[in-house]
């Protein structure tokens, strides 16, 4: 203030009325700058969400799907930080990962073997891309990935759900090797199974200024017939939001060997385990009726595989195309995702879940520049 009052003065102004003029300028300034605050607020713009999200501001598991979240604007940040803000683990799941040291003392019932998943099993491959391919019917991968997915990402309008047909379905709290009793491959804490890792995934899309909806039922409380219940709570949420196009059922997987061994599929990406993910997708072919468009699903699929290999290298293993239906004839983008099995930690799981989120919205991103 000393400096400016001095340039004044200097230019023939008093010393009283430099000072004075220099009061009513910073006056104005700030009202100006509580203006512009107050208009920003009242325009409803939003930051995102914090990239660790605690045990209590978790969403409780609901009776009906929560609503769609609406798509936020994203901080400036540079891709460095979101990748850091990416590898950073929550901090309920760190607690949860220290109790469990402490009070896990069960015995040991059988071993966890680590495995990354590449060319085993692969009958076709394009680029980055790998299929196994259990069908009789004989794909082009490169060929399909020439063509264009059957979607249009509208500015607002949710295109994403993500849902869970085995909701209850949970994962290990410590990497150590082994597994015992104590940790229940089942749990209806929504922080801790399947629900847990869809809302990884919501975060990070709602990052990239997607709105997602999130069905949080649990549908698995009858093992039998789950399908049957999750596809009813889809057709609801479809007939509510006609724009919804991308329908992913997220589940985890369980591989066991003979001698008990469980076999925990892992990836090494930006210097963390990740949970690798498998994507299925699906044909008409023998038992298999009514999935006329099978081949626009494979089409998404194989699109998804590629964004998230060319990104983070290794983390997936092959696509699973195998004469499957599931609930994927309900959209031509409706695809049923594995992360991991129930030998991966729920931290692996959930970093999995966020890489899987960046993945889709860039995918997305594609689809939403073409169309705009």
């Amino acid at each position: 203030m000393n400096r400016r009052t001095s340039a004044l003065r200097a230019l023939g102004w008093p010393a009283a009325a430099a000072a004075a003029a220099l009061l009513l300028l910073w006056q104005h300034t700030a009202a100006l700058g509580l203006l512009c605050r107050l208009t920003v607020r009242e325009a409803g713009f939003l930051l995102p969400a914090p990239a660790a999200q605690t045990a209590a501001a978790q969403p409780e598991a609901e009776t009906t799907a929560a609503p769609a979240r609406p798509p936020t604007t994203a901080a400036p940040t540079t891709e460095a930080a979101s990748a850091e803000a990416r590898t950073a683990t929550p901090d309920d799941i760190a607690k949860l990962s220290a109790q469990a040291k402490k009070t896990d003392t069960g015995k040991k019932i059988g071993s966890i073997l680590t495995k990354t998943y590449t060319t085993e099993g692969v009958t076709d491959a394009a680029g980055v891309v790998r299929i196994k391919n259990l069908c009789k019917t004989q794909i082009d991968p490169a060929a399909l990935l020439q063509k264009k997915a059957d979607l249009t990402v509208e500015s607002g309008k949710p295109c994403v759900l993500i849902f869970h047909t085995h909701t209850t379905e949970s994962y290990q709290y410590l990497d150590r090797g082994y597994y015992t009793a104590k940790v229940p491959t089942r749990d209806n804490d929504p922080s801790r199974n399947m629900i847990r890792v869809g809302d990884e995934i919501c975060k990070e899309l709602e990052a990239m200024g997607f709105a997602a909806q999130h069905d949080t039922q649990i549908h698995d409380a009858h093992y039998t017939g789950a399908y049957a219940h999750s596809r009813e709570s889809v057709l609801a949420l479809l007939k509510k939001h006609p724009s919804l196009q991308v329908l992913l059922d997220i589940h985890r997987d369980a591989i066991q060997q003979q001698d008990g061994t469980k076999i925990k599929p892992t990836a090494t990406v930006g210097g963390k385990k990740a949970a690798q993910i498998m994507i299925i997708s699906g044909c008409r072919e023998g038992a298999v009726t009514d999935f006329p468009d099978w081949k626009q699903n494979l089409v998404f699929a194989l699109q998804l595989q590629q964004k998230l290999e060319t990104s983070f290298p290794g983390l997936t293993r092959p696509l699973f195309f195998a004469p499957r239906r599931y609930n994927m004839n309900l959209s031509h983008c409706s695809l049923l995702i594995e992360v991991g099995s129930d030998s991966n930690t729920l931290e692996e799981a959930a970093y999995s879940g966020r890489l899987l989120g960046r993945a889709l919205g860039e995918l997305l991103q594609d689809y939403r520049q073409e169309n705009a």
